[in-house]
């Protein structure tokens, strides 16, 4: 897939869910669970046990599904989940040398921010999005749109933070999509193995982002 096409997946759909598991067994249940609950996008963070593999083993056998890889720290991470068949990066905070080294393998990448100093300096360094990590912490709704204010150009990516309650909030003020990792994909939902519920909280996600941008367009 084109790095374009990425961009308008990710953009589509507006929910990047972050899988971090105990085991490479429960990523790729996570995987497939919020692929049937109408997400075909995973971020696979590098925290999971043989992410690479995982990131590999998902880009052969569920071509249909946007694999990327999350908490990706420096240019030579970046350079190994791109060989495994990682379609995007994530950062959890801004590294310059890994969005360039990104720009070179010609795979979008979502740079981690907090600050406007942050944001900005992702930005302008060619990120293809700013993930704002952990904006839960920092005001949520209020403090995207805070920063959207001066820099609407910046397509923001709240992280850490995110639910059900909230994800109609994020997009109202203005997120370009969302990443949610726990609130979708359950620690006891993936010790007992229920794919439906996280299928179903996926298919919650998806509407929650539809509604709110039906609203913002009516």
């Amino acid at each position: 897939m084109k790095k374009q096409d990425v961009r308008d997946q990710i953009e589509r759909i507006g929910i990047v869910p972050v899988i971090r598991a105990s085991s490479s067994q429960e990523a790729r249940f996570a995987a497939d669970a919020v692929c049937q609950g109408g997400i075909p996008i995973v971020e696979i963070t590098m925290t999971v046990p043989g992410a690479l593999e995982v990131i590999s083993e998902l880009a052969k056998t569920m071509p249909e599904v946007l694999v990327g890889a999350g908490t990706v720290l420096n240019k030579m991470m970046a350079r190994q989940c791109a060989d495994a068949g990682a379609q995007f990066l994530v950062t959890p905070g801004f590294d310059k040398a890994t969005v360039v080294e990104a720009k070179k393998l010609g795979l979008l990448v979502m740079a981690g921010a907090l600050t406007p100093t942050e944001v900005m300096a992702a930005w302008s360094s060619g990120a293809d999005f700013v993930k704002v990590f952990p904006c839960g912490n920092v005001g949520g709704a209020t403090y995207l749109k805070a920063l959207k204010g001066p820099l609407p150009q910046v397509p923001l990516v709240p992280t850490g933070g995110v639910n059900l309650e909230t994800a109609t909030d994020y997009i109202r003020a203005g997120a370009a999509a969302l990443g949610v990792g726990g609130e979708l994909i359950l620690k006891d939902a993936l010790k007992a193995r229920k794919a439906e519920v996280i299928s179903g909280l996926a298919a919650k996600f998806v509407e929650l982002v539809k509604d709110a941008r039906n609203e913002i367009a009516a």
